[in-house]
């Protein structure tokens, strides 16, 4: 009974771990880990916030992913690897704020383009300022406002609370 009840537990933590992370697939929707994807294109569309994750698909026969420092990644240079990934099937956890590097440290494809600088950021709201006119006449409004993941969170809280209650109900049928 009682290893009944430490499955289920550790499931609902599971389930609301993910329900409350994003997803991210490198390279996606156009692409995947290789050399004919844009990074700096697909980069620019997502906002990376703390707890989302990577996935890198890609062939282990052709290519492979390693975590690198700034200089690595703009010399794409993998000597001194933070970590390396060579799966075919990676997932890498953004756990905290801070800039992230990946290559591919097969010859030629980071040089290639086959590198990428992920900005992660906190799930807080932040504030955003616009204004109109130029001069005397500028009137700037501000407005806050959640980040991405944040917005996202308001449908991902959902998913837990029913995880949750999914979770109650199955503990109530097994006792």
């Amino acid at each position: 009974m009682k290893t009944k009840f430490l499955i289920l537990i550790t499931v609902a933590m599971n389930m609301i771990g993910t329900a409350l992370s994003i997803s991210h697939m490198v390279g996606a929707p156009g692409g995947s880990w290789d050399l004919q994807t844009n990074y700096s294109q697909w980069i620019s569309r997502i906002r990376f916030t703390t707890s989302d994750e990577l996935h890198f698909l890609y062939p282990t026969t052709m290519y492979n992913v390693v975590e690198v420092s700034k200089a690595g990644h703009d010399r794409c240079n993998a000597s001194n690897p933070i970590a390396k990934f060579s799966t075919g099937t990676d997932v890498v956890s953004l756990a905290a704020t801070g800039t992230r590097y990946f290559i591919c440290s097969f010859p030629g494809h980071c040089v290639a383009g086959m590198k990428v600088q992920v900005n992660v950021k906190s799930k807080i709201v932040r504030t955003v300022q616009r204004c109109r006119g130029t001069g005397n006449r500028r009137r700037c409004q501000s407005k806050t406002v959640p980040s991405s993941a944040a917005a996202a969170g308001v449908y991902h809280s959902v998913v837990a609370r029913l995880s949750v209650a999914a979770v109650v109900v199955g503990l109530t049928l097994f006792f």
